[in-house]
């Protein structure tokens, strides 16, 4: 991993000698090119787990060869693989039907059409990430909900088209879901994290940072819906206000579960937010970086009541106003907590 001097020649090589190998990561080496996948698809048919990122040289090609020679495939990594298309997807779904591991982050060129592929050949996924594949939408993410009832991990961060109806496929048919991620879905409203939370009573992390359109609702629904919740990300949910977290913090997942929670740029939320949250005993670190309401003297009472606490948090001071000698506005400058 990480081995950015290595090329093919040695690893063509390694498959030629270690034709048992099972486990291979090849993270971040950019020098290897088709011919170390034609080599491990030639001579490593018990190949199961095999990690690809950032390998700008592999192709589509790479993707048939292994599709063809290492059927026993359980997970693959081809997150930022700038040289891979749908194309190259497509192989993968018709060719390794045991997958329960796909990493597609960053594959921005991914369609509706390549992940139906997935979804209607690849049904014991457990883990998809398709961060930032940003041409998805809900025609795809709909139907891998219906054919992937195992998933227990979810990234959709980043994928803007999808709605809520993603969301309440999900509902129905992934109950067993453990991990959420979908940071920055603009897209999705407090009715569909309603039927998420009243069916995947198993959620433990969520991340909804962007989400702009939730409110105290979304809050209300994952307090009751979630007694497992441990780590929860509401950045940039600038809806949000002290009754959310008042609701959130009152919970029995908060009260036992609860022991990370980021509030970073919630412009609505006081110290009030940081009173309602005095009972969750779990709570180990706070994010509020930017929630310019909040005081340093509420900070101060939040880690009376919970001295392990860490609270990372800045105050900026106002801003000075303008005057005619000041052709510049003054920036703001952070003083870290």
């Amino acid at each position: 991993r990480g081995c950015q001097s290595v090329t093919d020649a040695p690893l063509i090589t390694f498959a030629q000698l270690c034709s048992n190998i099972e486990t291979l990561n090849l993270n971040n080496c950019k020098n290897i090119t088709d011919n170390t996948c034609q080599a491990l698809s030639k001579h490593c048919p018990r190949l199961q787990r095999l990690d690809l990122e950032s390998c700008d040289k592999v192709t589509d090609q790479s993707l048939q060869q292994l599709s063809q020679g290492c059927p026993n495939l359980t997970a693959l990594n081809i997150a930022w693989c700038s040289g891979i298309t749908n194309a190259g997807v497509e192989y993968i779904a018709r060719g390794c039907p045991n997958l329960e591991v796909f990493v597609a982050k960053g594959l921005h060129i991914l369609s509706d059409a390549a992940l139906l592929q997935i979804a209607r050949n690849c049904h014991k996924l457990k883990h998809i990430s398709l961060h930032s594949c940003s041409n998805l939408t809900d025609a795809s993410v709909t139907v891998l909900a219906e054919n992937c009832n195992d998933l227990r991990y979810l990234c959709l961060s980043n994928c803007r088209h999808l709605t809520d109806s993603s969301l309440q496929s999900f509902a129905i048919h992934t109950v067993k879901l453990e991990i959420l991620e979908v940071a920055n879905c603009n897209l999705f409203t407090d009715a569909g994290f309603q039927s998420l939370a009243r069916s995947c009573r198993l959620l433990e992390k969520i991340d909804l940072e962007d989400c702009l359109l939730i409110t105290d609702a979304t809050l209300g629904h994952l307090a009751m819906g979630c007694p497992r919740l441990e780590k929860l990300s509401l950045s940039h949910c600038e809806l949000i206000t002290d009754d959310g977290i008042r609701q959130l913090g009152s919970s029995a997942c908060s009260t036992e579960q609860l022991s990370v929670l980021e509030l970073d740029n919630c412009p609505l939320i006081t110290d009030a937010s940081l009173e309602h949250l005095l009972a969750c005993h779990n709570l180990h670190r706070i994010e509020l970086y930017d929630c310019q309401l909040i005081t340093k003297a509420g900070i101060r009472r939040l880690k009376a009541h919970l001295p392990n606490i860490k609270v990372h948090a800045y105050f900026a001071p106002q801003t000075p106003p303008a005057t005619e000698h000041a052709p510049h506005r003054l920036h703001r400058c952070c003083a870290i907590l």
